[in-house]
């Protein structure tokens, strides 16, 4: 909601007709961010929900909450110049490799329990669990 609120004032700022493409150097960066965002939104969610339901639940929704935040400082940053919004680019990257990595843990975990029948699900718990506070780190 807040990018579309941004996207919106943007144009509205610059054009005073509604939404429209054609605008200024200001709008184009807004429109494209929102754009940015909305783009890697489905991913994002593909992965949480395989990280929470296949891993560990508690992990995840730190890891999800953390792309949220890493998200509007990427939006935020590339209303500035384009260069401010590469950390928030960067850190996103990290966030969905983690939740990623936590996926195919959980995965590899069922198969093992499927076709060996030892169970690392507490193991893969306690260590998603310690390496999820690294996420804060820059």
């Amino acid at each position: 909601a807040f990018f579309a609120n941004k996207v919106e004032h943007e144009s509205r700022h610059c054009n005073g007709k509604g939404l429209q493409r054609q605008g200024s150097s200001s709008f184009d960066r807004v429109y494209t961010a929102n754009q940015n965002c909305g783009h890697a939104y489905p991913t994002f969610l593909a992965v949480l929900w395989c990280a929470g339901l296949l891993c560990s639940q508690a992990p995840a929704a730190f890891a999800g909450l953390m792309y949220l935040f890493v998200r509007q400082k990427y939006f935020v940053g590339y209303l500035g110049e384009r260069t401010q919004s590469i950390p928030g680019y960067l850190f996103g990257k990290r966030i969905i490799l983690f939740l990623f990595l936590m996926s195919v843990a959980g995965i590899l975990n069922y198969y093992l329990v499927f076709f060996f029948g030892s169970d690392f699900e507490i193991h893969i718990k306690t260590i998603t669990s310690a390496i999820s506070p690294l996420l804060l780190i820059p």
